[in-house]
C-alpha cells in the first residue's frame, strides 16, 4: 500500500475542516486562519507579467514532486483560494493574483515522534482508519503538546519514520479533528488520495455527523436549528463566538433533537451541517444552554438550579464523574473514497457521559422540577 504524501515546498513559497466544533484544542491556536480550522502551508504572488494560466497548471509548474491530479483533488475539497476565496478547477491565474494552500493540520515544525499510545480501532482498510477517540486525548501537536497526541499514535501504528526536519507531510492525513475533551468519532485517511476526497465530502456538508451533550437549561423546543456566523472572539482568542448579522465569521448551522429533559439541564442530540471551531459548544452557548461543564463557555459552574448547599454537592459530584465539556462524537457517515459505498459508524457512549446521565436521570426522578423563567 503507497503511503506517500509528499507534497513539498518549493524555494519560493512561504492548519476547516471542522470539526468542527470541534477541530481546536485550546492548545492549537496561534496558527490557525480563521474560524474553520484550516492552516496555510503555501503561498504564491502571481507575477505581475503572468498570462492567463489554469489554476491547477500553474501551481503543479511552481511545485515540486506534486501531480496535476494531486493539486485538482485539492482544488475539489477546497484546499485552494485565489485572493481569500475558495475557487473551482477552471479558475485562470491573473497577475497579482495571491495563491493560498490551506491544510486542515499544522504545517511540520518539529519532528513527529512515533509513540506506542493504544488506539481504540472501529474500522480499517486500506483508504482510512475509523478511531474512537476518548476524551483528553489531543489530536494534533500544538503548543505544549508535541507528544503524546493522536498523530504521535498514528505514526507508531502505521510504521510510519519521520524525515528529517521534521518534514514528513505524511503524517496529516487528518481529515478533521475533535477536541481534546470531546470524545467520540475521527476519521483518519491512510494516503493522500483518501485524504483529499474526504476532505471534499466535508467541503460540501455531505458527512453525516451526530454528537451526544448534554447542557445547562430546560430547552423550550423538542428540536430547532441554530444559525449564526462563528469567528474568533476578539476580546478572548481561546473563544469563539457567534456574530449575527453582517458577514463577518464563516457561516455554521447545528440542528438539534432534544433526547431527555433533568430540569435543570437538557440531552440533547446536535447534528452538524457545517463543520467550525467549537461549533456545538459555541452554538449553544449562543443560546444560553452551554455544555455541562464547558469550562471555556461557562459551563463549569452553576447556571441553573437552587441555591441549596446539597444541591451544590451534587453538581461538584457530577463535575468529578465528567471532568469535561459534556460532548461526544457519537456517529459518522460517508461515502468510502475508493468503493463508493455508504459507511455508517456509531459509539456508545464514554462511561463518564453515561454515569452523569444516570446521576441526572435519578435526581430528576426523585423531585419535582418547578419550570424556571428564562431571564
Amino acid at each position: 500500500m503507497d503511503r506517500n504524501y509528499n507534497i513539498e515546498e518549493p524555494d519560493s513559497s512561504e492548519e476547516y475542516l471542522g470539526e468542527s466544533d470541534d477541530v481546536l484544542s485550546e492548545n492549537e491556536n496561534s496558527d490557525i486562519q480563521g474560524a474553520d480550522g484550516m492552516f496555510e502551508h503555501f503561498r504564491f504572488n502571481v507575477d505581475k507579467g503572468q498570462s492567463l494560466l489554469r489554476i491547477d497548471r500553474y501551481i503543479t509548474e511552481h511545485m515540486e514532486k506534486t501531480s496535476r491530479n494531486r493539486i485538482q483533488l485539492a482544488i475539489e475539497a477546497g484546499y485552494v483560494q485565489v485572493n481569500g476565496k475558495v475557487i473551482k478547477a477552471n479558475y485562470k491565474v491573473k497577475p497579482n493574483d495571491l495563491i493560498t494552500i490551506l491544510l486542515p493540520y499544522r504545517k511540520r515544525s518539529v519532528e513527529i515522534t512515533p509513540e506506542n499510545i493504544p488506539l481504540d480501532i472501529v474500522y480499517e482498510d486500506d483508504d482510512l482508519l475509523i478511531i474512537n477517540k476518548p476524551a483528553g486525548l489531543v489530536v494534533h501537536p500544538g503548543h505544549g503538546h508535541y507528544y503524546g497526541t493522536l498523530v504521535n499514535a498514528l505514526a507508531y501504528y502505521l510504521n510510519i519514520t519521520p524525515q528529517p526536519g521534521g518534514n514528513d507531510e505524511r503524517m496529516g492525513l487528518l481529515v478533521h479533528r475533535i477536541d481534546k475533551n470531546t470524545s467520540g468519532l475521527l476519521v483518519v485517511a491512510k494516503n493522500d488520495e483518501a485524504q483529499l476526497n474526504l476532505a471534499k465530502q466535508f467541503f460540501h456538508h455531505t458527512i453525516e455527523r451526530k454528537y451526544i451533550a448534554i447542557v445547562w437549561g430546560n430547552i423550550k423546543e423538542d428540536e430547532g436549528t441554530i444559525t449564526g456566523n462563528i469567528a474568533r472572539d476578539p476580546n478572548d482568542r481561546l473563544r469563539f463566538k457567534v456574530f449575527p448579522d453582517g458577514d463577518f465569521g464563516k457561516h455554521a448551522v447545528t440542528h438539534y433533537r432534544v433526547l431527555e429533559r433533568f430540569g435543570y439541564v437538557t440531552l440533547v442530540e446536535c447534528k452538524l451541517e457545517t463543520g467550525r471551531t467549537h461549533q456545538i459548544r459555541v452554538h449553544m452557548n449562543y443560546i444560553g444552554h452551554p455544555l455541562f461543564n464547558d469550562e471555556r463557555y461557562g459551563g463549569d459552574r452553576i447556571l441553573k438550579g437552587t441555591l441549596y448547599s446539597k444541591y451544590k454537592q451534587f453538581i461538584d459530584n457530577c463535575f468529578k464523574i465528567l471532568p469535561r465539556q459534556a460532548l461526544h462524537a457519537k456517529t459518522l457517515g460517508f461515502i468510502h473514497p475508493t468503493s463508493g459505498k455508504r459507511l455508517f459508524f456509531e459509539s456508545p457512549l464514554p462511561d463518564d457521559m453515561a454515569a452523569l446521565i444516570e446521576k441526572w436521570r435519578r435526581y430528576a426522578g426523585g423531585r419535582a422540577f418547578e419550570e424556571e423563567e428564562e431571564e
